[in-house]
């Protein structure tokens, strides 16, 4: 995906001076929050705030995304239904954000609610994990964001650094999310004021495959997107292996060498690839 989304900040619902906030953050998209950041005695105001700030903010090219809450609450369903009524109105919603499924049939319930809005899927429970292929499959999801949180209460797991306990889980999600091409989202880092923590962590999950890190505090914006962003050096990498391949290829060859390293014609698609995210990127930032 060249849809940049190296930053996913969550805002809560229910706050309307950081709804108003966010349209001038540094963040490649927004998880409106009405679960974890809204309490329960402030759900159903939270709902009609976020409406209404929605249907009358431009939030610009950030995605929007509101998560709802589970429909094993009460408050689920009347979520996704006023939703689906914003966007017949001509709101403009890119995704509900399904918390906790643990199956296809969670999406399935949610777009009944709401045919026809886009879905993203919190892969944060164990039998979410062992059913990550089906829910990648199911036809309304466009992405996956992990609740590493709540991944790591269900395991019973410390934390490590590595965040090895987490590896399985992750690792099953990116497969699936990559054979559906799903936009993947890593969790969250929840020490905001540790730059070298995060920005390590950040690393790992772009290492690993993910298009971005959701973000608890706009104090991590920075280094998320600078993390997930290509560097000068691999663009510059990217070009000169698409130089030398060229090359060869208007020889007849199909193999080139750059830095001692053979470049193939899949080498060339990555490298593309690269380029065409720093594109998006520039952009979006304009």
């Amino acid at each position: 995906m060249t849809r940049p989304c190296r930053s996913v900040l969550y805002i809560p619902g229910s706050r309307q001076r950081a709804l108003e906030k966010a349209r001038e953050l540094a963040c490649d998209a927004i998880i409106f929050d009405l679960e974890d950041a809204v309490a329960p005695e402030e759900k159903q105001a939270a709902r009609l705030l976020l409406t209404g700030v929605l249907a009358g903010t431009d939030y610009g090219n950030r995605l929007k995304v509101v998560r709802i809450n589970g429909f094993d609450s009460p408050w689920g369903r009347e979520d996704a239904a006023a939703l689906a009524k914003a966007v017949r109105a001509g709101t403009q919603i890119d995704a509900i954000l399904v918390p906790k499924v643990n199956s296809p049939a969670d999406l399935n319930a949610v777009a009944e609610l709401a045919p026809g809005v886009p879905l993203w899927a919190m892969m944060e429970t164990c039998q979410g994990m062992l059913n990550a292929a089906p829910i990648a499959a199911h036809p309304a999801l466009q992405g996956m964001v992990m609740g590493t949180n709540d991944l790591a209460k269900e395991l019973g797991a410390r934390f490590r650094a590595d965040r090895l306990p987490m590896q399985a889980g992750l690792g099953l999600c990116l497969l699936a999310g990559r054979a559906h091409g799903l936009m993947m989202i890593d969790g969250v880092y929840n020490a905001f004021k540790d730059e070298a923590g995060l920005r390590a962590e950040c690393e790992q999950g772009r290492d690993m495959g993910f298009d971005g890190k959701t973000l608890i505090h706009p104090a991590q914006l920075a280094i998320a997107n600078a993390a997930f962003a290509p560097s000068p050096e691999e663009l510059d990498l990217a070009r000169r292996q698409i130089a030398a391949f060229e090359a060869v290829a208007a020889e007849g060859g199909g193999v080139a060498v750059v830095d001692g390293r053979i470049v193939e014609n899949l080498h060339i698609v990555t490298a593309r690839a690269l380029i065409r995210k720093a594109e998006a990127i520039g952009a979006l930032e304009k």
